[in-house]
C-alpha cells in the first residue's frame, strides 16, 4: 500500500431515491431503518481531488474554489480520519472539490460529494477498495452516498452493522428509455437538514413504524417494476413512497415541511399532465425541488411545459447515469 504522489480525482453522480431512506438505526455507522432504491443521474455530479501530503499540519479543504474553515470542513475531516485509519497513515490531506449540484437543496449533493471523496481519498491513501467496500466507506459520510458508487438503478441493503450495510446494482445500464426532469425551484440551503429531519421523524412521528412496513413493500414493488420495465408501476410507487416520507415531516413534533408554494404547484402540474394522458410522476427528497420521472420520448414536451412556468434554467433533463470513476 503506497500513498499516491499526485492528486487522485474521482467523479461521482448524485442519485434520486425512488424508495426513500428516512431514518437511521445506528446514527454513528449510518445504518438505515429500511432498504432503499435509487436511480443515479448523469447530469448532476461532484468532482473531487485528494492528495495526502507530509508537509501539511492540518487538512486543507477547498470547496468550489474557496477554502473552508475548520468548522465548515469538520464533517470532511472526520471522514478523512476514517480513511487514514483504514490506510494506517497520518498525513493530512489537500482536498479540492467542485459540485455540479445545487448544494443542500434536496438534490442529494451529499451523495455525490461523499461518494467522490470516498473514491479519491481511499485511492490517494493507497487503498484499492472494491465497489462494495467503497460503498460501505461512502456510507459513513452520507447514507445516500453509498448508492452513488453504482450507476443506473441501485439498492441499499439495510444490513445490521458496518460489514453488511452497503449498496449493490439492480440494473446499471437500463435499456428502457427513461428520463428525469429536475425542477430546481430553489438553490437555497434548506432550514432543516436531512439528519435533523430524519431523527425527528424516528423519535416523534406516530406513523413511523407503518412507514417502515410500507417502504419495505415499496422496495419489492419497485424492484419488480425495474425487472419488468413497468413504467407505470415504477412511477406510481415512487410517487407514493415520496409522499409518505413527507407525511412523516408533517406528523413530527415539531412538525415541518420541505414543500414550498412552487413545490405544491409543480405537483399539481404533474397530476394534470397525467389526466391529459401524458404519463409522468414526481418524487422529492429533503428539499423543495421536484424530480419528474417520465419516458424519454415525453421528456422534451414535459420540460417545455414546466419551463413556461418556472423558467428555462430551472428545468433540467437528465437520464440514468454511471457509477463512480477514479482517475490516477
Amino acid at each position: 500500500m503506497t500513498i499516491a504522489t499526485h492528486p487522485i480525482t474521482a467523479k461521482a453522480h448524485t442519485n434520486i431515491a425512488l424508495v426513500k431512506y428516512w431514518g437511521k438505526l445506528d446514527t454513528q455507522l449510518i445504518i438505515p431503518q429500511n432498504d432503499s432504491l435509487s436511480m443515479t443521474l448523469d447530469e448532476f455530479y461532484t468532482k473531487t481531488s485528494v492528495q495526502f501530503l507530509p508537509e501539511l499540519a492540518t487538512d486543507k479543504v477547498i470547496f468550489d474554489g474557496e477554502e473552508l474553515s475548520d468548522k465548515d470542513s469538520a464533517k470532511i475531516r472526520t471522514f478523512l480520519n476514517l480513511v487514514r485509519d483504514l490506510a494506517h497513515i497520518t498525513y493530512r490531506a489537500k482536498v479540492e472539490t467542485k459540485n455540479f449540484v445545487p448544494t443542500a437543496a434536496g438534490l442529494a449533493s451529499s451523495a455525490s460529494g461523499f461518494a467522490a471523496l470516498a473514491g479519491a481519498a481511499s485511492r490517494a491513501a493507497g487503498l484499492n477498495l472494491n465497489r462494495r467496500d467503497l460503498s460501505r466507506l461512502a456510507r459513513r459520510g452520507s447514507g445516500s452516498a453509498t448508492r452513488s458508487i453504482f450507476g443506473g438503478f441501485v439498492a441499499w441493503q439495510q444490513g445490521h452493522d458496518d460489514e453488511t450495510s452497503f449498496a449493490y446494482p439492480i440494473d446499471e445500464q437500463p435499456t428502457w428509455d427513461l428520463a428525469v426532469i429536475a425542477l430546481v425551484l430553489t438553490a437555497k440551503q434548506k432550514k432543516i437538514s436531512s439528519r435533523v429531519g430524519m431523527q425527528l421523524a424516528v423519535e416523534t412521528s406516530p406513523f413511523y413504524v407503518e412507514w417502515i412496513k410500507a417502504s419495505q413493500a415499496d422496495f419489492e414493488t419497485v424492484k419488480t417494476a425495474i425487472q419488468n420495465q413497468d413504467f407505470t408501476l415504477l412511477g406510481h410507487t415512487s410517487e407514493q413512497n415520496a409522499m409518505r416520507m413527507h407525511a412523516l415531516t408533517l406528523s413530527s413534533d415539531p412538525n415541518f415541511t420541505y414543500f414550498n408554494a412552487d413545490s405544491l404547484r409543480a405537483m399539481k402540474m404533474v397530476k394534470d399532465l397525467r389526466l391529459q394522458g401524458i404519463p409522468c410522476y414526481f418524487t422529492m427528497d429533503a428539499g423543495p425541488n421536484l424530480k419528474i420521472i417520465c419516458q424519454g420520448a415525453d421528456a422534451e414536451r414535459i420540460a417545455q411545459h414546466f419551463q413556461a412556468v418556472f423558467g428555462d434554467k430551472q428545468v433540467l433533463i437528465t437520464r440514468p447515469g454511471s457509477g463512480i470513476s477514479i482517475s490516477d
